[in-house]
C-alpha cells in the first residue's frame, strides 16, 4: 500500500475575460498497487487562488465547500503494474468523482512513472461544471469557463504500519 499526503491539484479556467487559477498542495491518496485501487480526496478549501475575492467567491458560491468539503475520486487502475520495473506506463482509473456533493461514474487517464523505488502518477481531465451541478451565473459567464482543466500530481511513499500505536 501507498500514500500520499501533499498531492499537487491545480484547477484552470480559460474564459473569454480571464484565466482562473488555483492550487492545492493538500491532495490525499492511497494506491495499492496489488489490487489496483486509487483513492483521492482533496479538502475544497484548500486551493489558493492569486486573488482573495476568487477563492472566497470559489468556496462560497460555487463550491460551497462548507457543505461540500471534499472532492473525492475512488477508482482502480486498469492496468497490472509490476512496480518493481522502472518505466512510465498509461494508465486509467475508472471509478466514481464526487465533486460539489454529485457523484459520476469517469474513467480518467494518466501516467505512473517507477523511478529509483519511488512511485509518482499524474493526470490531466475536464470536470464540466454542469455535471456537478455548479452553477455559474449568466453574468460571469464571460470570467468562468464551463470546463475545468484539473491537474494532478502524486508521489507516493510506502504505506508502513507503526507497531508502537
Amino acid at each position: 500500500m501507498y500514500i500520499c499526503k501533499n498531492a499537487r491539484i491545480t484547477l484552470f479556467s480559460s474564459a473569454l475575460i480571464e484565466d482562473i487559477k488555483a492550487v492545492s498542495q493538500a491532495g490525499k491518496s492511497v494506491y495499492n498497487p496489488g489490487t489496483g485501487q486509487l483513492d483521492f480526496s482533496v479538502t475544497i478549501s484548500t486551493f489558493q487562488f492569486d486573488k482573495a475575492f476568487m477563492q472566497q467567491h470559489f468556496n462560497s458560491d460555487y463550491m460551497e465547500s462548507d457543505k461540500y468539503a471534499k472532492a473525492i475520486f475512488k477508482g482502480q487502475i486498469q492496468e497490472h503494474i509490476d512496480i518493481t520495473k522502472e518505466g512510465i506506463y498509461a494508465v486509467s482509473a475508472t471509478g466514481e468523482l464526487t465533486v460539489h456533493g454529485v457523484t459520476q461514474k469517469r474513467t480518467i487517464r494518466g501516467s505512473l512513472m517507477v523511478k529509483n523505488g519511488i512511485i509518482s502518477m499524474t493526470s490531466e481531465f475536464i470536470v464540466k461544471c454542469a455535471d456537478h451541478h455548479i452553477d455559474i451565473p449568466q453574468i460571469l459567464f464571460y470570467h468562468i469557463a464551463e470546463n475545468i482543466k484539473v491537474t494532478v500530481a502524486a508521489t507516493y511513499d510506502l504505506y508502513k504500519i507503526n507497531p508502537s500505536k
